[in-house]
């Protein structure tokens, strides 16, 4: 009887996770030309931090190396599935080495009192710690890839990912990447995690919120997969004198449709946002850039649906007044360039909408934006160019 009390004891001993593994990421967001983000998930609740160091050309375990850990208790440490580390006081256009740490946590009781697994983390003994460059204070040129519409399609998604070039600055995930969030799990199953093992923790990762990101049981949790300088699915970032803002147009119908169950509440929402809007391009990160750009899921449209309409009232005349020079859409699943001349928006710029399953390759500099898209096949299925207002 002792004997199999033993083994059994070791039996459920086995099944128990000995260290926590991480299961999406890591990947960054929020990269500026001093700090970046580090988000990743584990699969088990674990503290979790980021060691970085410069790249020298010394090993990582040469010297303690600094730690950045997740600051989001505020003076105590998170315990969770889900990462997030800022790492700042770096220098622009400077190359990093980093590693994500994690410590699973077995029991964490009443009094406070933790019991850890085995740490875990980076492997810096069979592989490499990521590699990543901040932004530089200035630039020419400016390269980004964009993808929308995916659905939840990750087999096909990682199929026009593997063509993608290695000479980007940034990737968009420009909405529509699940069709609905019924499961939280669905956010790295389904899309993100594809996203984060093809940019491989080094490349910048930015995101705006589709319509159908807001449907489903747990689509309130999708801004805990992302970060953003507002706390907010709608955020600007810079890069040298490229100004960009990330909008939300949030549903397509009307709040009181059938299909929300009540729980859509878009219209004080996106009026809200257009006040942030106001503030953002009075700003003189705004005003003193030279290549304005915005993206949406949503595009505008005048006669559209209610989304699209009120995009136009609310959204589209602050870019108008600030003089955005173009804006990167999905939704309507085709290509389309939509021209400023009234015809389906009241937009002072180009909107140009990329197709589902399809990769968007942009490069823009002062004088122009140059615009190729690819289909599962890789097969280059449009081509553009827009030349900016000097």
């Amino acid at each position: 009887m002792a004997l199999m009390i033993v083994l059994w004891a070791g039996t459920v001993n086995a099944q128990k996770p000995q260290r926590a593994k991480i299961v999406c990421g890591p990947y960054v967001q929020c990269m500026t030309e001093t700090s970046f983000t580090v988000i990743w998930t584990t699969d088990v609740d674990a503290v979790a931090w980021v060691e970085v160091a410069p790249d020298d050309g010394t090993h990582f375990y040469n010297k303690e190396r600094d730690k950045y850990y997740d600051a989001r208790g505020n003076g105590v440490f998170p315990i969770g599935k889900i990462h997030k580390v800022v790492v700042d006081g770096l220098e622009p256009g400077s190359t990093y080495r980093y590693r994500v740490m994690n410590r699973g946590v077995i029991a964490y009781n009443g009094s406070g009192n933790v019991q850890y697994m085995h740490g875990s983390g980076t492997d810096v003994y069979k592989g490499e710690p990521h590699k990543i460059t901040t932004f530089k204070e200035d630039y020419d040129t400016i390269r980004f890839d964009l993808y929308n519409d995916i659905h939840g399609k990750d087999s096909l998604f990682n199929r026009i990912l593997s063509g993608a070039r290695d000479n980007r600055d940034f990737v968009f995930l420009n909405g529509d990447m699940t069709s609905n969030i019924s499961n939280e799990e669905l956010i790295p199953k389904m899309y993100l995690g594809s996203a984060a093992k093809s940019l491989n923790g080094g490349l910048p990762l930015f995101a705006s919120r589709g319509n159908h990101e807001l449907r489903g049981r747990d689509a309130i949790k999708w801004l805990n997969y992302f970060q953003t300088t507002t706390g907010t699915p709608y955020y600007s970032f810079s890069i040298g004198d490229f100004f960009f803002v990330v909008l939300d147009a949030c549903e397509d119908k009307p709040d009181s449709d059938i299909e929300y169950s009540g729980i859509v509440a878009s219209k004080p929402y996106v009026e809200r946002q257009g006040r942030w809007l106001k503030e953002v391009i009075a700003s003189e990160e705004c005003r003193n850039a030279k290549v304005r750009i915005a993206f949406c899921h949503v595009p505008p449209e005048s006669k559209g649906w209610y989304g699209a309409a009120q995009m136009c009232n609310i959204l589209v005349p602050p870019l108008n007044e600030a003089g955005f020079d173009a804006m990167f859409c999905g939704h309507i699943h085709r290509w389309r360039v939509a021209e400023p001349d009234g015809s389906i928006s009241n937009a002072g710029f180009p909107v140009i909408c990329n197709a589902n399953m399809e990769r968007m390759e942009v490069t823009a500099t002062e004088d122009a934006i140059e615009i190729s898209t690819f289909d599962t096949d890789g097969k280059n299925t449009h081509n553009h160019t827009l030349k900016l207002k000097k």
